[in-house]
């Protein structure tokens, strides 16, 4: 945490963190990388971009990528931008149409757009579930989509990395999202086996509680609690999923397809996320047995 109301990692941190990988691994090649100005595609973005890549950053805020794009051009990395409504199937055509225009390839796409919002599922309104839906799942298919579309028709390999969220337990408050997201990694895993003979990986990564600029919408008793929902007891970094998509997206991980890579600290294995804070119920219930060893 950088300030009182500031969660993440600045451009200035982003601009100079280590990484594991070597310099010029991407040399020559075309990243694309949707939901590039927020936390974990901010990320996503300035590694490749680091590594050699030329990086694309699309979202719907054309002041957001146009504050990022100025910040890595300022450091000399290659870079450009464009606004597209990932929701919106005739307009994402188009943009990759623009892409190959402007590029001739891409060799990897990195789905980091999505948004959500904290409630009670009881509460969930249809407009609501259907925003979620529309951006989490359909918006991400019709990217995976348009993409292996264009590596098809012009004959080249490529590699999709979709960012989702930890879907097997513990994510609790923000079930569109989780529904959102398992459909993702089912879909990524049926496409990975049709499109491998056309020489597309398909791959996601899961964060767990990852500390990026979306933690403001969360109260400070949730924050305060998302250190302590996994066996390590502290939050990762958006360069943690920057790093974990690199490798599965690049050339590590050059035999790997339909993976499922969870980055949260263990938290799958031991602990729970409750964006919507702990109930009282559940608190209760954290206590029953504590002072009986057997637990009965």
């Amino acid at each position: 945490m950088t300030g009182a109301e500031s969660f993440g990692l600045t451009d200035a941190d982003l601009a100079v963190k280590p990484t594991v990988y070597a310099p010029g691994m991407f040399d020559g090649k075309v990243a694309l990388v949707s939901g590039g100005a927020g936390g974990i595609g901010r990320a996503t973005a300035w590694l490749l971009a680091r590594l050699g890549a030329h990086v694309i950053i699309s979202g719907r805020s054309e002041a957001k990528i146009a504050g990022l794009i100025g910040a890595m051009r300022e450091t000399g990395l290659a870079c450009s931008g464009h606004a597209v409504d990932i929701r919106e199937p005739e307009g994402v055509a188009a943009f990759f149409d623009r892409i190959w225009d402007e590029h001739g390839q891409l060799d990897l796409l990195v789905n980091s757009a999505g948004g959500q919002f904290p409630q009670a599922a009881i509460d969930f309104s249809v407009k609501g579930w259907n925003a979620v839906i529309n951006t989490n799942l359909n918006g991400t298919w019709f990217m995976m989509q348009a993409a292996a579309r264009k590596w098809r028709d012009a004959g080249q390999p490529g590699s999709i990395v979709n960012v989702v969220v930890v879907t097997t337990h513990g994510l609790h408050g923000v079930a569109h999202t989780v529904a959102a997201r398992a459909g993702v990694i089912g879909l990524s895993r049926s496409v990975a086996v049709e499109w491998a003979p056309l020489g597309i990986r398909v791959n996601c990564v899961a964060p767990g509680a990852i500390e990026t600029d979306g933690w403001k919408v969360y109260t400070p008793q949730v924050r305060a609690a998302y250190p302590m929902t996994n066996p390590m007891m502290r939050a990762g970094d958006a360069w943690d999923i920057a790093e974990a998509s690199v490798y599965l997206g690049g050339p590590a991980g050059k035999f790997i397809t339909g993976e499922l890579l969870t980055v949260d600290g263990g938290g799958q294995l031991w602990g729970e996320t409750w964006t919507t804070g702990k109930p009282d119920y559940f608190k209760g219930a954290d206590s029953r047995g504590a002072d009986r060893p057997d637990g009965d």
